[in-house]
């Protein structure tokens, strides 16, 4: 499978991150969003990300402008039709997975590969309400895209080998590394990752600690580059909480049970630092803990 064209769907952090290290790598690329405004500012991030790795002397100036080159934006799902790999990038929510995957289908072409990068979903699932779950897999890039040297690769319980090696050259011509995972709830890094938040957001919950000893004793005490609250904030609470509730109903055990306090801040908007607030305060010059 020769892959030349990737489409992407979705322009938001990940997205935008998975556009940026395609075009490096020399991929066409085609990025959708429904939002015009959304494709605007995933450009401008992404020039400003491309010009940062040239300061930091990651790349040449004309990497930089090739790679910029090589993005195509649009807002018409159809337009991905021609594309080799689709790789979708949407919210975390099944629905809206299967909603995208829905309205592609018509356009693609027989040997198109489609795959999300879903950070817990089933891709088994996923791939079962399309024409191709032989052709289906997982894709799940690591935030933020361009540092992150890891890519989950998750193969439903249809993928065919060609898929999963055509996949698996794609993630080595970015020079990251793939970790092939099981279609179990959250895969690898999420089924580790999130229980240790979640545990982080108890220990709050219960009065154990504050959000800073609870931060600076993982930073300082486990030698975490983020302390598990204000990773948290990064991830996004909303996606923390999704992950936590496919957790706990895919694996039906209440050491999953997602805390309270998680899905109080959820409700209250408090989503982290894309809302400027969480379990740390961003509206001001320094994060200030907001419990």
């Amino acid at each position: 499978m020769n892959i030349q064209k990737v489409g992407i769907v979705g322009a938001g952090q990940m997205g935008n991150g998975i556009a940026h290290v395609m075009a490096l790598a020399g991929y066409d690329v085609l990025l959708t969003d429904v939002s015009a405004d959304a494709l605007e500012k995933a450009m401008i991030v992404m020039s400003g990300n491309l010009e940062r790795q040239v300061s930091r002397g990651k790349i040449t100036e004309d990497e930089h402008k090739n790679a910029l080159a090589q993005i195509t934006t649009t807002q018409k799902l159809s337009d991905l039709g021609d594309c080799d790999l689709i790789i979708e990038s949407a919210t975390e929510r099944e629905t809206v997975k299967q909603a995208i995957f829905e309205d592609l289908l018509p356009h693609l072409k027989p040997e198109t590969i489609l795959t999300s990068n879903t950070s817990s979903i089933s891709i088994t699932r996923l791939a079962s309400r399309t024409d191709r779950p032989e052709k289906f897999m997982g894709f799940h890039f690591m935030n933020p895209v361009p540092i992150m040297q890891l890519v989950e690769l998750i193969r439903g319980i249809a993928t065919d080998e060609p898929t999963y090696n055509a996949c698996k050259e794609v993630v080595e011509r970015l020079n990251k590394t793939a970790a092939s995972a099981e279609d179990f709830p959250a895969f690898i890094v999420n089924r580790i990752l999130m229980p240790m938040i979640n545990e982080a957001v108890y220990t709050l919950y219960e009065g154990v600690g504050s959000v800073k000893s609870i931060d600076d004793s993982m930073k300082l005490g486990a030698n975490h580059p983020m302390g598990p609250l204000e990773l948290a904030d990064f991830i996004g609470l909303d996606t923390c909480l999704a992950i936590m509730n496919v957790l706990h109903d895919g694996l039906a055990d209440t050491k999953y049970r997602p805390c309270p306090l998680l899905t109080k801040y959820v409700e209250a908007g408090w989503l982290g630092r894309k809302t400027q607030r969480g379990f740390y305060d961003y509206r001001g010059d320094v994060p200030v803990p907001t419990r």
